[in-house]
């Protein structure tokens, strides 16, 4: 699911005509005293009331489930007026917000829905490890699956009792490379004997301390070929994808290629 955030005065407005030009099933979320009578276009829409309540199908979820939900069931989410989510923002006027800021504006005039919706579509997905499994177990060859192994790797906030306090990782990566060669492998993978479905997923941008960075999803006949190629698969991730990591403790911040 390609996520956006749009926060600031016309936030919900934007968010709607953003919707409104997207292809595929798509949800909006917002704050009701954000929403207005203008039609809408959204396949699902999530509001939150003034007491914290979800309203529509979006009841009594922390914002996380939400998402994680969503993310199961559509290809876009539009939000508006919430600061403090770490997702791909779009800011109409100063606010500061822990997402990478993809356009700051003074006006929500400034701002081209069209523009935005394609630049939507570019963005990397939210993804789950529940939306993979999800995905594994749509497999054609599902039927023949007694397992599935799954790994999840975590931002790890201290190696040792003494030091110092990883506040958060920031990953970049070459466009399309890494895509390219996360698929070759899952596609090696997949040659296994008994192994039908080998899906990856790992975040680029700020990820911080305790939050999930990347997921390995296996579908096979047996445990012992699950286990062993979600162990393969991690480590060829690791070994052979071009993703840069920048580590920012409470002392220091560094490129961790270049302390290898």
């Amino acid at each position: 699911m390609q996520s956006l955030s749009i926060v600031g005065p016309g936030a919900a407005e934007v968010r709607d005509a953003v919707a409104a030009r997207l292809d595929g099933r798509v949800a909006t979320v917002g704050r009701t005293e954000s929403v207005d009578d203008a039609p809408n276009d959204a396949d699902g829409r999530f509001e939150l009331s003034e007491n914290g309540d979800w309203t529509g199908s979006g009841d009594d979820r922390s914002f996380a489930n939400l998402l994680a939900d969503l993310a199961a069931e559509y290809d876009y989410a539009v939000i508006s007026g919430f600061s403090k989510l770490r997702l791909p923002t779009v800011v109409i006027g100063d606010a500061e917000v822990p997402g990478d800021v993809l356009r700051r504006v003074a006006d929500a005039s400034d701002l081209d829905p069209g523009d935005l919706a394609a630049e939507l579509a570019e963005l990397d997905p939210y993804v789950t490890l529940e939306a993979l499994v999800a995905e594994a177990k749509r497999s054609p060859l599902a039927e023949r699956s007694g397992a599935i192994a799954t790994f999840t790797g975590r931002v790890r906030a201290k190696d040792a009792e003494d030091d110092s306090r990883t506040t958060h990782l920031k990953f970049e990566k070459y466009e399309g490379v890494a895509e390219q060669r996360m698929a070759d492998i899952a596609a090696e993978l997949e040659e296994r004997e008994g192994v039908f479905e080998v899906l990856f997923h790992h975040r680029t941008g700020v990820v911080v301390d305790g939050e999930d960075i990347v997921f390995v999803v296996v579908l096979a006949g047996h445990r012992r070929e699950a286990f062993r190629t979600v162990e393969d698969g991690i480590d060829r991730l690791k070994d052979e994808v071009p993703l840069f990591k920048k580590e920012t403790t409470e002392d220091e911040e560094f490129w961790v290629h270049d302390r290898a």
